[in-house]
């Protein structure tokens, strides 16, 4: 190999590769699907994410809890976006797929019962 000073600059075949850990990019995921639904009241656990990762891309799943009644489709589809968004944002990754698995509904008006608050 060649000697490279900093003035020089090196080949991209040289220069080698980051990867990123799996992992690193499920924790990316999930933090976003948190961001996107921020703005609405959430029942139940944070947003749990699963990816493969294949060369510079990523397969997302997400699992999270919903509110009922409210605009599932609308809240799945911002949170595809968002997650989208984010992993090719900060680990420069395309994200073909984003599947969002909604693992329970909780109704806003049995909430309160539960924690003895209705009568």
């Amino acid at each position: 190999m060649t000697p490279v000073t900093l003035s020089e600059p090196v080949e991209a075949a040289e220069r080698g590769a980051t990867r990123i850990a799996d992992r690193v990019v499920a924790k990316i995921a999930a933090h976003a699907a948190q961001e996107a639904l921020a703005a609405v009241p959430k029942g139940g656990d944070r947003p749990h994410a699963s990816v493969t990762v294949h060369h510079e891309s990523a397969r997302v799943r997400i699992s999270l809890d919903l509110d009922y009644p409210s605009d599932i489709g609308g809240q799945c589809a911002s949170v595809r976006r968002q997650v989208a968004e984010r992993v090719h944002a900060l680990a420069g990754m395309e994200v073909p797929e984003v599947a969002v698995h909604v693992e329970r509904l909780h109704s806003v008006h049995s909430r309160g019962v539960a924690q003895g608050r209705i009568r």
